[in-house]
């Protein structure tokens, strides 16, 4: 785990998704209209949210932090590898690619743990609805927010601090857009095994507790859904999580397709491919998903563009 002796290399190089220039810059236009998509919904979200008193609920108090997450975590990102598509020198200096994979690791697991959050807040809502304001109030809102939170920066600061404890002899050449921590785990020249077991502990630990969380949740909506007499009932109770469920498979789905599956069809090309999804596609589609399929939010949008066109 400790750091060899060696001549180390201050800056790392990032290979990116193509070496063509050509490929480059269409590339460029691509994810610049992805990330200004993102910008734009996420940012939107959470102003919809601020802004209409109907909104002010626990449910959308998670979503606002999920849209505020998405935005920090694609900008982790996204303006570095849009940088790179436009320069011959993609360099990332020791630090600013210390910076960036902790930075991605805490808004990895704030994503992860806030979707499981919101499955706990559904499964209050539908399962147990004369409790509902007592526990799920503002403050429990506020302390489990911040305990997320807490929570992705432990876990990322201890992968971080695995990761660079180790030596980088042999090349400072990153076959990927970013700092991701498999692609630094394979580069480095040092001993491995104990950081792969404790980051391997550490984000099985995130990921299990919310993937319980969240079957656990809709085992128990999906039993009480059931057990409704009423038609409309059923269908306003599947409305409800709809978005929530359909942001989960793309999220959790994506991610274990990344880091679970077996070496025999892993390769750089498909790592890039999943990479490019979780950080730039599914920030993006995350609001998409939720103002489209939601009533309230699609009503306040309305109710905002409605109200800026009369001002104006």
């Amino acid at each position: 785990m400790a750091a060899e002796n060696c001549t180390g290399f201050t800056d790392f190089i990032l290979l990116g998704l193509s070496g063509r220039q050509d490929v480059q810059q269409g590339l460029f236009v691509l994810f610049l209209l992805v990330y200004g998509i993102t910008v734009i919904a996420n940012l939107g979200m959470v102003l919809l949210i601020y802004m209409d008193p109907k909104l002010h609920t626990p449910m959308y108090y998670f979503l606002s932090n999920l849209s505020f997450c998405d935005f920090c975590y694609s900008s982790t990102v996204s303006p570095k590898m849009l940088a790179d598509f436009l320069s011959e020198q993609k360099r990332i200096p020791h630090s600013l690619c210390a910076l960036q994979m902790f930075v991605f690791g805490v808004l990895a697991d704030v994503e992860c743990l806030t979707l499981s959050v919101m499955a706990y807040d559904r499964y209050v809502a539908i399962c147990n609805p004369l409790l509902y304001t007592v526990t799920m109030s503002k403050r429990m809102c506020a302390q489990v927010v911040a305990i997320v939170y807490i929570e992705g920066l432990v876990d990322s600061a201890i992968g971080t601090f695995c990761i660079f404890q180790m030596s980088f002899c042999n090349s400072n050449i990153i076959n990927h857009f970013f700092c991701d921590f498999p692609v630094l785990l394979a580069l480095s020249s040092s001993d491995t095994s104990f950081n792969e077991i404790l980051m391997f502990i550490c984000s099985s630990c995130v990921l299990g507790l919310s993937i319980i969380t969240i079957c656990l949740s809709y085992s128990y909506i999906i039993t009480t859904i059931l057990r409704m007499t009423s038609n409309e009932g059923r269908r306003k109770a599947f409305s409800t999580c709809a978005s929530h469920l359909t942001a989960v498979a793309v999220f959790y789905g994506t991610l274990m397709f990344m880091y679970f599956r077996p070496n025999s069809i892993s390769s750089m090309d498909t790592d890039k491919i999943a990479s490019v999804f979780y950080t730039a596609v599914i920030p993006m589609l995350n609001p998409l998903i939720y103002s489209l399929r939601n009533k309230d939010v699609k009503d306040a949008l309305k109710k905002a563009i409605g109200t800026t066109s009369c001002s104006g």
